[in-house]
């Protein structure tokens, strides 16, 4: 008796097993056709794996984001909302909901959402940068530089808050805070077009340092004693500054700055940006990184040039980023 019923549990579990693997299967095929943008194949197989699972979150998710990705938003919003109020709901829930209440035009259900999310998942840097998204959309700069900063300081690994605060302080004319921000920004998140984004500013926010006259427009507020010494110590370049902002000068500029930096009680503000840079000048792999940083924005054929002279060199930079995440830790928020 003991057998036949041990043997029943194993044929019950091989089903068991057997059933997620289908709605895995499953799942990965509507990805594919999503992909595709055949949103109503998508949603015909995730019909099949919610017949074998109808309470899984993820499925859910995939159907009311499918939704959305139609244009199809108020049955975006219909499937979205139970999810909200479950137990098990997570950030993605929250994410999803604002964008469909955003491309529904719903800016105070949309801030509801992301204070639900904020309230369940107040840690979630992702939620704060949405979040800041909307406020800029609705005119509040504000509201959305402050939400963008207490994303960097609660989720310091997280990308998209450097991402918006950079632009921000940017477009503030506030160098030391595009400057800073904008470079953990390219090394949290190293290829995209956002990316690619960023490197221009950075280039421009490098020639705004040494340019007289330039003034912050917008927010202003009194410097950081971080702010104080970062611009103090970039300052002392000007005189190199003043044969132009190319890669070249960078690499030379950055290397004072980072050499003066520790030499001069650079411990007070640890930064692992600054100690990446540090590394990266011991180890060799500084012009590489240099080069990696400001050559496509700021002379594409120069760079194509440099690297078909140093090949070698710019592999070892680049089996160093794929073996090496970056990571941006707490207690290093500045500003």
């Amino acid at each position: 008796m003991k057998k036949v019923v041990f043997s029943l549990m194993i044929i019950a579990l091989a089903v068991q097993v057997k059933g997620q693997q289908t709605v895995e299967q499953l799942r990965e095929k509507a990805i594919a056709f999503q992909r595709q943008q055949d949103f109503s194949n998508t949603l015909m197989v995730l019909g099949k794996a919610l017949e074998i699972a109808p309470a899984n979150l993820t499925l859910l998710k995939d159907v009311a984001f499918t939704f959305y990705l139609g244009g199809d938003y108020k049955r975006a919003e219909e499937r979205i909302l139970p999810l909200t109020e479950r137990d098990d709901a997570d950030v993605q829930v929250f994410q999803i909901a604002g964008n469909i209440y955003r491309g529904l035009d719903l800016s105070k259900q949309c801030e509801r959402i992301y204070k639900e999310g904020l309230k369940k998942f107040p840690t979630s840097g992702q939620l704060f940068s949405e979040y800041g998204e909307l406020m800029w959309d609705l005119q509040k700069p504000e509201e959305a530089i402050k939400l963008w900063e207490m994303g960097i300081n609660l989720d310091p690994s997280q990308s998209g808050n450097y991402y918006h605060a950079s632009k921000f302080y940017f477009a503030a004319q506030d160098v030391a805070r595009s400057l800073v921000y904008g470079e953990q920004f390219i090394n949290l998140e190293s290829y995209s077009v956002r990316t690619a984004e960023i490197k221009i500013l950075l280039v421009e926010s490098y020639k705004r340092a040494f340019t007289k006259g330039v003034e912050k427009q917008h927010f202003v507020k009194a410097a950081t004693p971080f702010e104080t010494r970062f611009l103090a110590i970039l300052q002392k370049q000007s005189d190199l500054a003043a044969r132009g902002i190319t890669t070249e000068t960078l690499l030379i500029l950055r290397s004072r700055f980072i050499l003066d930096w520790f030499n001069q009680g650079g411990e007070k503000f640890p930064l692992v940006l600054f100690d990446q840079l540090q590394s990266f000048m011991r180890d060799g792999l500084f012009e590489s990184y240099n080069q990696w940083v400001f050559g496509p924005a700021s002379d594409p054929s120069a760079y194509q040039n440099w690297l078909r002279i140093h090949q070698s060199e710019y592999s070892k930079f680049q089996q160093y980023q794929r073996s090496n995440i970056f990571r941006q830790p707490a207690n290093q928020h500045y500003f």
